[in-house]
């Protein structure tokens, strides 16, 4: 067992003994007034990770007071989306992220432009926290996915913060994963907090799997979001949670062992691609919080902080009979070098406290079905 503590509250799951605490039992009854998202992706039609996740929602009791399923899709698969989601014993509400009529709604408040993770789930998160007195976020590619995270991610709320996010191994067919985290995200947050003594990288660096998709936030902090439009989203949800929850409102939640689909590190679809907009987003929120890096040399500061922790994985590696190849991670460092660079201009989408149209157009323009046919089933 461990103990420790971050800047930030760190729940531990200790075991079975601890499964039925006070605030694990009260999250349980708080499922009924919470709105679960879950993002997917057009290939996740039908997916074995998709649909575990969405059965092992479908065992909540009580059930989420709404399931939000923002989807990014070709209108051909939109129909098939439906009729799957449709099988599920939830309260689900399918957002088709690209219609016609959202697009249309974006370029009417002058939001238009990149669109991505990001803008999906930000898209939900209005009528998320409409419908519930928290929002608990969840990625659809998880194969070890079960019911009991969303009563883990609601407990801190039940003992008063306001942001929760999961923490877990990534450690699959006897090797470390959670590559984008491990050699990116971490070294660069070490070696900038070498250099700069600034309480937004205390709370950055205090977060175990910064990058997991999985939050837990109570209504009023998720209309406060600024969503990054893309595979910044993570970073930029921190950001956030930093302004409004800080360090005494905050927590992270052990969520075990996690098995994911995994990307390819090289182009632009993969984590290469992936830690460009991560990045941009990492050093837009510390240059908004005063921090001034020093990009000259900052790539090389990166790459030595990712050499210490290459070191420091092949040890746990070898301690654990894991597999590990430190010239394919030095690989790694050396792509991910190439994506740090001073951040572009800001293009988050607003707070839903400040954004231009209400919850309600939102659902009206993703469900454009319901305008077609009446009595539509509930689901949708």
């Amino acid at each position: 067992m461990e103990y420790v503590q971050e800047r930030i509250a760190t729940l531990h799951e200790f075991g079975e003994a601890s499964s039925a605490g006070g605030a694990r039992s009260s999250a349980v009854d708080a499922v009924a007034e919470t709105a679960v998202v879950v993002p997917m992706a057009g290939r996740e039609l039908e997916s074995p990770a998709a649909a575990r996740v969405l059965g092992e929602l479908e065992r909540l009791e009580p059930s989420p007071a709404a399931v939000f399923v923002p989807i990014r899709a070709e209108p051909d698969r939109v129909e098939p989306f439906r009729e799957w989601l449709a099988s599920f014993s939830l309260p689900i509400r399918l957002l088709w992220c690209n219609a016609p009529g959202v697009e249309t709604l974006f370029a009417e408040a002058g939001l238009d432009g990149g669109f991505g993770k990001g803008r999906d789930v930000w898209l939900a998160l209005g009528p998320a926290a409409a419908a519930g007195d928290a929002v608990v976020v969840h990625d659809a590619d998880a194969r070890s996915y079960e019911a009991e995270h969303v009563h883990r991610l609601l407990a801190p709320l039940q003992l008063g913060f306001d942001f929760a996010k999961g923490y877990y191994a990534r450690v699959e067919d006897e090797r470390l994963y959670g590559r984008l985290f491990r050699l990116f995200y971490a070294p660069l947050v070490r070696a900038l907090a070498d250099a700069h003594d600034a309480p937004i990288l205390d709370y950055l660096g205090a977060f175990r799997y910064a990058l997991a998709g999985e939050f837990a936030a109570t209504a009023s902090l998720a209309r406060r979001l600024r969503a990054p439009r893309a595979w910044g989203l993570e970073v930029g949800t921190l950001g956030d949670a930093f302004d409004v929850a800080g360090f005494d409102r905050s927590a992270q939640v052990d969520l075990g062992r996690h098995v994911h689909d995994h990307r390819a590190v090289a182009g632009d679809t993969g984590l290469e691609g992936m830690s460009r907009e991560v990045a941009a987003t990492l050093l837009g929120v510390l240059e908004d919080h005063g921090v001034e890096p020093a990009y000259g040399s900052l790539a090389e500061r990166y790459r030595a902080a990712g050499e210490e922790l290459i070191d420091q994985y092949r040890a746990d590696a070898a301690f654990n009979g894991l597999d590990y190849e430190p010239a394919a991670e030095r690989d790694q460092l050396a792509r991910y070098a190439e994506s740090i660079a001073p951040p572009g201009a800001d293009t988050r989408l607003p707070r839903w406290t400040e954004a231009p149209f209400a919850p309600a157009d939102v659902l009206a323009a993703a469900r454009p079905w319901r305008d077609r046919r009446a009595g539509s089933r509930s689901q949708d």
